[in-house]
């Protein structure tokens, strides 16, 4: 569910900016080698959808039949294990081929075409608009005697960053990336600030492309150095403590010719001294036995370590290594090498390393290391496992601040050195709380807060003290007391005990009447947790109801939740949101005919499969971004970095799951799928477009009946990162514009 990634130098620096929604919390949690990581991941922005009260739709045979481009089919078979697998629409993964850029072209003419003819799409993206103007920021932190945080003002295509001596002076503008294209394609992708302040390496993505570009620009003056860092991906920068340089990690330059498809491998970290050419750049550590092993730098706040975190796709276990920088030629020290957890650098003190592991732990603690005693009988549990997931943990005023999972919402408690429990936080209600930045030795840190009612808020907290005050809190014109959310628990198909959470206005009729959108993800450890959302704001406004469950394969619960929905067991992931369906119906808040279903990247792969499975459960359905064909996954860009969690199609037995769920494979011709608009967009390089473009073809093939099967194609836009404020609206409003149509709402949308 991410929009924007931002990169940090140390965990306990965190700098979370606030889009429309909650995006980003959880990287404000992540460390750089989990910040890294979520970069190879299927995850896209929260798409929620916009819609109004209810009218009877048309049914398919009351419709004008679409007449769709022709798209060709040819006689590619292949042959997996013995099973004969046919791909007819593989010409579309050539996306820049003459043919392919005309079905392009063909399909997005018929797809604004249908969608330019609903009358109420105009006054649903000037609502949207209206709601979407205010000012959002992120979370600040400290270095060198300076804050910095980011600000949108509301409509800016991006978030401007912000520095500041004291928190009572007037914020600088220390970068603006609305500056740098006319069209807002351009986003600041990440940053890292020296130890004292007068430094700033900062990457830029361009056209919502992963690949980035990193320069250097002083702080005091604005003016940027000649620095110039191509070709990286899946990285922060982590400066020294002399500012003299920073480390970063990078692949080889892709082929000219398939920049956005060709597949990464070979990752390597790289040290760069300031005033060099990237050519002179010192190579610290790669793995030319191990194409598929990732690396992440980090330098300790004493200076004194560069910590390594070495990963393998998206796979949440890992291992880490360190080098003393006290010797520029010093060895590198494998001091976790067992590939067996997940081990999170936290702090050190001195030679004591602290991390957060889920090692006999699937919820996850916290333990010491001493690097002059490594042996695993000398480790030291600090914060043992508790009954919720422990999502992160930082070191500030010397006190360990965690924060944990309760059910899919936040829990921040605070612990001693020692581990023994503090005080517990107190946090406005039932969501998110994010940040907790800092350095040991900082007496205050920043958090933010969000609930689906409560957009997000700043807060400082006196650690001294133990007092919390509110350092920003933005303004939407709406009255949060009008809406209510509800947690709920219901059984999936096994039995399994799944929680949702559901929002909508207070006084809802229980009559199986009401349009609702049902949101999922349901993979790669992500945990979905309460967020603000002008688009949940609209939908609910206009009497909708939207549900978010927590299906397995996500983080909610720990590691053993999300191994329950992985590989082999993916199917518990679709029958999970399936049950959700079920329930939504069974207890009255809607019906077949009024529930839409939407999911980005991971979650696109859980609407194209579960339209495949349950066509009549579902009205619309609306995939963005999706993974659509799971045995040619692996071949493009970052791809085969989420076999840890699907499997792979070159393993027989995780062919057989791959091939039953499927989307791409699964639809069978002559079958009333519900209306859908796929959304994709021309320079995604980790979920490439060809899955949105086969699987649009191949459902527009199989549909029986009139019901609509659109595909939307945006350009200059990637897999969601740094994706402009006027491209959001845009897209927000087509979709929302289609829920409309499709479940014949009716709009009242407030002025």
């Amino acid at each position: 569910m991410l929009k924007y990634l931002r990169l940090i130098n140390r965990p306990r620096r965190s700098q979370c900016e606030n889009g429309d929604d909650l995006a980003e919390m959880s990287t404000c949690l992540l460390t750089p080698m989990a910040a890294a990581r979520r970069l190879l991941l299927p995850v896209v922005a929260l798409v929620l959808i916009a819609g109004a009260r209810s009218g009877r739709p048309a049914s398919p045979q009351e419709r004008a039949a679409l007449v769709y481009p022709p798209a060709r089919t040819v006689n590619q078979v292949d042959d997996f294990h013995g099973t004969k697998v046919a791909d007819p629409y593989r010409w579309l993964e050539e996306e820049n081929s003459p043919e392919t850029r005309a079905w392009i072209e063909a399909e997005n003419k018929i797809t604004f075409g249908y969608l330019s003819e609903i009358p109420e799409r105009a006054r649903i993206k000037e609502r949207l608009t209206q709601l979407w103007n205010y000012e959002r920021y992120g979370v600040p932190f400290k270095e060198g005697g300076r804050y910095f945080f980011t600000k949108n003002d509301g409509l800016q295509n991006q978030a401007v960053l912000y520095t500041l001596r004291s928190l009572s002076q007037e914020p600088k503008v220390l970068l603006d990336p609305n500056r740098l294209s006319a069209d807002g394609t351009i986003a600041l992708s990440g940053y890292s600030i020296t130890d004292d302040g007068k430094l700033m390496a900062y990457g830029l993505s361009t056209a919502g492309s992963d690949w980035q570009e990193w320069k250097v620009r002083e702080i005091e003056t604005g003016r940027d150095l000649p620095d110039q860092i191509k070709w990286v991906k899946s990285s922060s920068a982590a400066w020294t403590k002399d500012g003299k340089g920073f480390f970063y990690s990078r692949y080889d330059e892709p082929d000219a010719a398939h920049p956005f498809q060709s597949v990464n491998y070979f990752h390597k970290l790289y040290y760069h001294r300031l005033g060099t050419s990237q050519a002179e750049d010192r190579l610290i550590y790669h793995r030319p036995d191990q194409k598929e092993r990732g690396f992440s730098g980090q330098v300790t706040d004493d200076g004194r370590y560069l910590i390594i975190t070495v990963w393998q796709g998206t796979d949440t276990r890992n291992r880490v290594y360190y080098q003393d920088l006290q010797s520029a030629s010093g060895p590198v020290v494998e001091l976790l090498n067992d590939f067996e957890a997940n081990y999170t650098f936290v702090d050190n003190v001195g030679p004591l390393f602290y991390f957060r592991t889920d090692l006999q732990a699937p919820r996850g603690r916290v333990i010491g290391i001493d690097t002059t005693k490594p042996a695993r009988d000398q480790w030291q549990e600090i914060i043992p496992q508790s009954a919720d997931r422990l999502r992160s943990a930082n070191l500030v005023n010397n006190q360990f601040i965690a924060v944990y999972l309760k059910d899919a919402h936040s829990e921040i408690k605070i612990f001693s050195p020692k581990g023994a429990l503090v005080r517990r936080l107190q946090l406005p209600g039932l969501g998110s709380a994010g940040g907790f930045g800092g350095k040991r030795t900082d007496t205050e840190t920043f958090y933010a807060f969000t609930s689906f009612t409560v957009p997000t808020a700043i807060y400082r907290y006196d650690l001294r003290k133990g007092v919390i005050s509110v350092f920003r809190q933005p303004k939407v014109r709406f009255h949060p007391a009008d809406y209510e959310t509800k947690q709920v628990f219901y059984s999936s198909k096994d039995g399994t005990r799944v929680p949702m959470f559901i929002t909508h206005r207070k006084g809802l009729k229980l009559n199986g009447n009401n349009p609702a959108y049902l949101y999922g993800y349901g993979g790669f450890d992500i945990s979905l947790t309460p967020g603000f959302s002008v688009n949940t704001l609209v939908w609910m406004e206009m009497g909708g109801v939207f549900a978010q469950p927590n299906l397995r394969g996500g983080g909610e619960y720990g590691q053993e939740w999300h191994l329950a929905g992985t590989k082999l067991k993916k199917q518990n992931v679709f029958d999970d949101f399936i049950a959700a369906a079920e329930w939504l119906i069974a207890n009255k808040y809607t019906s077949p005919n009024k529930l839409a279903i939407g999911g980005g990247s991971n979650g696109g792969l859980l609407v194209g499969a579960c339209l495949a499975q349950r066509p009549e459960l579902f009205r619309a359905a609306l995939p963005a971004v999706g993974v659509m064909d799971m045995l040619r996954f692996h071949k493009f860009t970052i791809g085969w970095a989420w076999t840890s969690d699907y499997g792979s199609p070159d393993n027989a037995e995780e062919f057989k799951a791959l091939f039953a769920y499927s989307p791409y494979h699964n639809l069978k011709p002559g079958t009333a799928y519900p209306a859908t608009l796929v959304t994709t967009a021309d320079h995604d390089d980790r979920v490439v477009p060809a899955h949105s473009f086969k699987f649009a073809a191949a459902l527009q093939a199989a549909q029986l009946g009139n019901a609509p099967t659109l595909i939307r194609i945006e350009t200059k836009a990637g897999h969601g990162a740094g994706k402009p404020t006027t491209k959001l609206i845009e897209e927000s409003a087509d979709r929302w514009a289609f829920l409309v149509r499709e479940l014949g709402m009716k709009p009242t949308l407030a002025h």
